[in-house]
């Protein structure tokens, strides 16, 4: 399918979006933000796609929302169109894997949206920060709720506070980026991540992926609880037999994904 403002690439299992709006650093307009919800969609469905990358281009991942688009709405607009809606948290629900592959600015909304994916990895020019403060306002896409719990209170008031940058090793040392890579390298190093996770059982990976975000919702006692009763559903798989067959036989399992 063909969208207007970004381009998607099929690598085997690997899903791939980009966010095409290079003349506006990939401001997050509601068109843009369309076409990803419409993208993640189609990946979501689609059985032969095992994971996905989020990612922009070299200058940009995404330089935040589309200023000029909401710069004149009020209360009452953006509380009637919902604005932040289900065209951004879809990134948050999708069951399959997305890795958020950084390059450029990550700021105010385009830094909201690489925490929405399940981990980012970051180009070595890579720049992450809050800044909506200096514009008045606050963050309204989970800046400050995502922000807090991934990198903790201290770093998230510094960022939201005084609007700064920071760099990728920065972001890597604090655990905002899971992995830091040349610039060069960052699509090919996007993709063979995703493709290894593409290569495991589906159910085990999406329920992973599942499991580790219940623990930002509840408590330790509940979440270990859910942990092992996910743990011992998945002993009624064949992927389970097969993976662990496999193990004890020293060879490589082939999984069905059911």
């Amino acid at each position: 399918m063909a969208y207007e403002n970004v381009i998607t690439e099929r690598h085997g299992k690997v899903g791939v979006i980009q966010m095409n709006r290079p003349q506006a650093l990939n401001a997050l307009s509601s068109g843009l933000m369309k076409d990803v919800s419409a993208a993640l969609l189609e990946f979501e469905k689609d059985n032969d796609i095992h994971a996905i990358i989020l990612t922009g281009n070299e200058r940009a991942f995404a330089a935040g929302a589309d200023i000029s688009e909401i710069k004149d709405q009020h209360f009452i607009d953006l509380y009637t169109a919902d604005f932040i809606n289900a065209d951004w948290e879809g990134i948050a629900k999708c069951k399959k894997p997305i890795i958020a592959a950084v390059s450029g600015f990550a700021l105010g909304g385009g830094c909201e949206i690489a925490m929405m994916c399940d981990f980012i990895i970051a180009a070595d020019n890579a720049k992450f920060g809050q800044p909506e403060v200096k514009l008045g306002v606050i963050p309204g896409a989970g800046g400050t709720q995502r922000l807090a719990r991934f990198i903790g209170k201290s770093k998230a008031m510094d960022l939201c506070l005084t609007g700064r940058m920071m760099d990728a090793e920065e972001a890597k040392i604090c655990g905002l980026a899971s992995r830091v890579v040349p610039l060069e390298k960052l699509m090919e190093e996007c993709i063979a991540i995703g493709q290894e996770i593409a290569e495991y059982s589906q159910p085990a990976v999406k329920l992973a992926k599942e499991v580790i975000n219940k623990a930002y919702e509840t408590t330790l006692r509940e979440g270990v609880k859910y942990e092992r009763r996910i743990f011992q559903a998945l002993f009624s798989t064949e992927d389970q037999k097969e993976g662990m067959n496999a193990f004890v036989e020293k060879r490589k399992p082939i999984f069905q994904n059911k």
